[in-house]
């Protein structure tokens, strides 16, 4: 596994019951706004990434583009993740700060 901070912090949300993956949980976190930031894979389709970000941006949730759907599943213990919603301010606030870390391999979509 990379020693990647932002992947790492992500697999503890997940443990921590923090963040959950998949289509219909990621949209239905957003619509209830208890979603704090959504994360949506580099290599996700062009639709997907215009989809989560029009959600996002109607409802004031900070979205970021980071890693690769494979990287983002194996980090969580699932299958290849196109997105994720993080549930938790905490969580959040340092995925974000990590991302912005690393702006050479992410892309801000607020």
């Amino acid at each position: 596994m990379t020693n990647d901070k932002v992947l790492s912090l992500m697999g503890l949300a997940k443990k921590a019951g923090k963040l959950k993956s998949g289509e219909y949980c990621v949209e239905n976190e957003i619509k209830a706004k208890s979603a704090k930031l959504v994360i949506v894979a580099l290599d996700a389709s062009d639709n997907t990434k215009k989809h989560y970000s029009d959600m996002c941006s109607f409802r004031h949730i900070p979205m970021y583009q980071y890693s690769t759907k494979e990287e983002l599943g194996k980090h969580i213990g699932c299958e290849e993740r196109a997105a994720l919603v993080i549930l938790d301010e905490g969580f959040a606030s340092g995925i974000k700060k990590e991302i912005e870390r690393n702006q050479s391999s992410s892309e801000v979509i607020e």
